[in-house]
């Protein structure tokens, strides 16, 4: 039989798969991580899916990425008369959030009465939506449906999931997704027209740093599922382009990290409204102050490195 893609498996801690970003690989693989283990740190996977067989750099490249697996001798599997991309999403069942379902084309579903089907296949890095802080983010702009929001800015988009979920509750809406890597921006491209969404604007940007955001604000919905460092450093900016009594939906932290979070956007006016914690992960929606936020001084873009969630 005919080998047509090639499987590379090494084991990671959380911490090392969250710290991944293939879009900076000289490789070319698509790589997804997995909890073996529900809550424990310690034991998750890397699977690394690629049409050239793995050579002596390519195992280096993986091995970089884990360092925990150093000693780990990695599992090279050959795939025969299958789809590569497919396969790498193959335990990934559909997520029902309110009134949406994400799924992937391995596991197609209807969209459920009343609500949205949205089909996001797994790509380089940038997940498919089954991410905890991806779908609290879904649950919590669905709980806002009956709210009237015209600017909205998802921030750091990733596949543009979250940016067409608001589209959606909100047709009227200007919607604008940005992301820091461009290669996030064409993902988002390829899923809006399979999902047949039209008229979000897109801009690659770090975080908010660009005149086309900030040309269009203030926004009266901000969400910005990243990390929390990036979230920290970002508040000001964001904070800045938000408009009085704006709703701010922030992700991609652990709930270890949430009061630094929030001391940074309360350093901003910002007060805290709801907390939705998923295991380890929390979601949080604040409430801009007042008064437009001015900033003291320029946005900092320090501690953004390596922002991107993959989800």
């Amino acid at each position: 039989m005919t080998v047509d893609s090639w499987k590379v498996t090494l084991p990671c801690t959380r911490a090392e798969a969250e710290a991944i970003d293939a879009g900076d690989l000289a490789i070319d693989a698509v790589l997804m991580t997995t909890e073996e283990v529900e809550d424990d740190v310690e034991r998750w996977r890397l699977d690394a899916y690629t049409e050239q067989e793995p050579d002596a750099a390519m195992i280096a490249t993986l091995r970089a990425l884990v360092p925990s697996a150093a000693d780990v001798a990695p599992v090279i599997e050959p795939l025969t008369g299958e789809d590569w991309v497919a396969m790498s999403q193959e335990g990934l069942e559909p997520i029902r959030e309110g009134r949406f379902v994400v799924h992937t084309s391995a596991h197609p579903v209807p969209a459920p009465e009343g609500g949205r089907a949205f089909l996001i296949d797994a790509g380089r890095a940038f997940g498919t939506g089954h991410h905890a802080t991806t779908s609290g983010c879904l649950r919590m702009l669905d709980a806002m449906a009956g709210r009237d929001f015209a600017n909205v800015i998802d921030v750091g988009t990733g596949t543009g999931l979250l940016a067409f979920a608001a589209a959606y509750l909100w047709p009227q809406a200007h919607i604008v997704a940005t992301d820091i890597d461009p290669a996030a921006i064409e993902v988002t491209q390829v899923n809006a027209v399979d999902n047949g969404i039209a008229g979000i604007e897109l801009i690659v940007a770090d975080g908010a740093l660009s005149d086309a955001i900030t040309a269009r604000a203030p926004y009266d919905l901000l969400i910005a599922n990243v990390l929390a460092g990036p979230l920290v450093s970002m508040a000001p900016e964001l904070a800045a382009i938000a408009g009085s009594r704006a709703t701010i939906v922030l992700a991609g932290l652990l709930e270890t990290q949430r009061e630094q979070v929030i001391a940074a956007f309360a350093g901003c006016g910002c007060t805290l409204e709801q907390v939705d914690r998923r295991g380890d992960w929390t979601i949080l929606r604040l409430r801009a102050g007042e008064a437009r936020y001015v900033p003291a001084a320029p946005p900092d873009p320090k501690g953004r490195d390596g922002w991107a969630l993959d989800i």
